[in-house]
């Protein structure tokens, strides 16, 4: 006879389980939460423990709805570690669309890998990773994942809403801490989100955010860690390396990181340091022995990615890149600071955030921050910043990686907060000269020189390392307003001691006018066109920002066609704003030439989201003029 109990159980339990595979279901997402999403956070729960100054303990529970194949990034389910970093769990479960389980995924079948393949120099650096290929979209994985870690200097920051096309339905942070550790925070961009604090106490902080629509990227808005609500944490006694340390401010934490973590890595192999001093001869000024000492480094060695933070914060011992020739960038800066150090020219580690979207150090907030590390040399009274990731950067270059920003520069006497190298809007500049002739069939041949410097060489100089197929691509791409372009002969040209790269180039095109009846037309600007696609966005939400502000100025001979008289030709053009200045001018010559000037000046700047529309028109503009036509008749 049937038990009626169990019977009465074993329903129950049936329910109870068919319920929670269907909490994950498609169908219970809300139609705000879908728009605009390729991915749903159900929701997201980290818990941090903090029970000692040696101790800090990180679970993590994160259940995300992919819509589609953009959205798997959003399932970040990976967790790294190294000899200070241990992950005690980790494991997945993935549901279809009705929230019905399909696949458990245990610690094993996770890949497991160094964060740098075949690198011996960070082999105890690795992450572990979910490596699974969806069946069909949608689906969800539950993550979970557990790690243990005796470094407290760097807490991770919380960001609910960690990048654009993705929604919360739920995020929380649990941290709690022991009253004597100094602990600190510090929030930005809550306005507009629902974001609440629930405790905030001498031992226990919690947040949790509910039901934050997706955002979509605008054209030309702030970087998301500028736009999205976050939360930065710290300790004012902390742990790092096998290290205690206490730092109130910028000047105890950079000598505490001086003393108990750089100390003991530059020393270097008695042959080097004959080879060194060798190279630099009797050079006596040390911005002079610190190029001969980078040129040696950029030939000698080879950069492998690893973020600061990921690899340690502790440099790889000089003797160790000098015998394998590679590094990360905090083991190449501090290799060549060693080098330096032979020759007697003073350097010192700098810690920043490296990206094209320039980011500062928090300078109100004395913690671990950044991701890479570059190596500083004073020079009178301002510093000389060296990229030692680069084989091909010029001495003393930044580019767009680093430039002008708030760095931490770490001195033996303590740390100092230092901005970056400016490249003013001025002097990023393009100047383009050349000349091109239109012949009675309209077809097109020229050549054109053109020169970039300041934060454009940045962008100009990786040409010269592009293969043939590939720097065809690239000049066709550029010069797409020339149909039919032919390329002929390139000679690329990069000045390092001067940050200068010049292209000459030699073009053609068949066509490029065009012929009706009696009448030849043909657009003034060939070489420099801008093309004022600058998107029409309704109800913009984000402010927008031009990183980096920039002059173009052209010089162009035109050569006409005999045969032919000018019927029509655009007027000069001068348009001035708050964005930038614009300028044309067409000057007759002799012998049926043309001369045609034109020059940008576009400025740097961050503006509200009711500006966008006016730096659209003022774009608008600049393309329309750009794309003037002059009108020939023939004789």
């Amino acid at each position: 006879m049937r038990n009626p109990f169990f019977a009465f159980f074993f329903l129950l339990f049936t329910l109870i389980t068919s319920a929670q595979k269907n909490e994950y279901a498609i169908t219970t997402i809300s139609d705000s939460l879908k728009e605009n999403a390729n991915a749903v956070v159900r929701f997201d729960q980290t818990d941090i423990l903090i029970s000692s100054q040696r101790s800090m303990n990180i679970k993590n529970r994160r259940a995300v709805t992919v819509l589609n194949e953009k959205g798997f990034d959003a399932t970040e389910a990976y967790e790294f570690y190294d000899k200070s970093t241990s992950v005690k769990n980790i494991e997945a479960v993935v549901y279809d669309a009705f929230g019905k389980e399909i696949k458990r995924i245990k610690r094993k079948d996770f890949k497991d890998q160094s964060v740098v393949g075949g690198s011996t120099l960070f082999s105890e650096s690795r992450y572990i990773y979910l490596d699974y290929t969806p069946i069909s979209y949608p689906f969800t994985v539950e993550f979970t994942s557990e790690v243990q870690t005796s470094s407290t200097a760097f807490i991770p920051r919380w960001m609910p809403l960690r990048g654009f096309y993705t929604s919360i339905e739920k995020s929380s942070l649990n941290v709690t801490y022991p009253a004597d550790l100094g602990f600190k925070k510090k929030e930005f961009q809550f306005s507009g989100f629902n974001l609440k604090k629930n405790t905030d106490t001498n031992t226990q902080l919690s947040y949790v955010a509910t039901n934050i629509l997706a955002q979509k990227k605008e054209d030309y808005s702030p970087n998301y860690k500028d736009l999205f609500p976050k939360v930065m944490m710290g300790l004012e006694r902390f742990h790092l390396e096998g290290v205690d340390g206490t730092a109130t401010n910028w000047t105890d934490f950079g000598k505490w990181y001086s003393e108990k973590i750089l100390a003991g890595t530059t020393d270097l192999p008695e042959e080097t340091k004959v080879k060194i001093k060798t190279i630099v001869g009797d050079e006596k000024d040390p911005i002079k022995k610190a190029k001969l000492v980078y040129d040696f480094v950029q030939k000698k060695s080879r950069y492998v990615s690893i973020q600061v933070g990921i690899g340690g914060w502790k440099p790889m011992l000089a003797t160790d890149v000098d015998r394998l020739g590679y590094g990360d960038c905090k083991a190449l800066t501090n290799y060549t600071k060693a080098l330096l150090q032979v020759v007697d020219v003073p350097s010192y580690n700098t810690v920043l955030y490296g990206d094209s979207y320039k980011t500062n150090i928090e300078s109100d907030f004395v913690s671990m921050q950044g991701n890479h590390m570059i190596l500083s040399i004073p020079n009178g009274n301002h510093y000389t910043w060296l990229e030692c990731t680069s084989q091909d950067d010029p001495f003393g270059y930044q580019g767009t990686f680093t430039d002008d920003r708030d760095v931490l520069i770490i001195k033996p006497e303590g740390g100092e907060i230092v901005r970056t190298k400016v490249y003013e809007d001025a002097s990023n500049t393009q100047k383009d000269s050349g000349t091109y002739t239109i012949d009675e069939k309209g077809n097109f041949s020229g050549s054109v020189s053109i020169v970039s410097e300041g934060s454009q060489y940045s962008s100009k100089a990786r040409i010269e390392h592009l293969q043939p197929t590939e720097k065809e691509s690239h000049y066709k791409e550029y010069w797409d307003n020339i149909n039919n372009l032919k390329l002929g002969k390139i000679n690329l040209t990069n000045n390092k001691e001067n940050i200068r790269f010049t292209e000459e180039v030699q073009l053609s095109a068949t066509n490029y006018a065009t012929l009706s009846g009696n009448k030849m037309i043909f657009t003034v600007d060939a070489f420099n066109q801008n093309s004022g696609n600058v998107k029409r966005i309704r109800n913009r939400k984000s402010p927008f920002q031009i990183q980096r502000g920039y002059l173009d100025s052209d010089e162009i001979e035109i050569n006409l066609p005999t045969g032919f008289t000018i019927e029509f030709l655009p007027s000069n053009f001068e348009l001035k704003g708050k964005f930038g200045e614009y300028k044309t001018e067409i000057i007759k010559k002799e012998n049926n030439k043309l001369i045609y000037k034109r020059s940008i000046f576009l400025y740097q700047g961050k503006y509200t989201n009711k500006e966008y529309d006016d730096y659209r028109l003022f774009m608008e503009q600049v393309a329309r003029n750009d794309n003037a036509k002059i009108i020939l008749t023939k004789n």
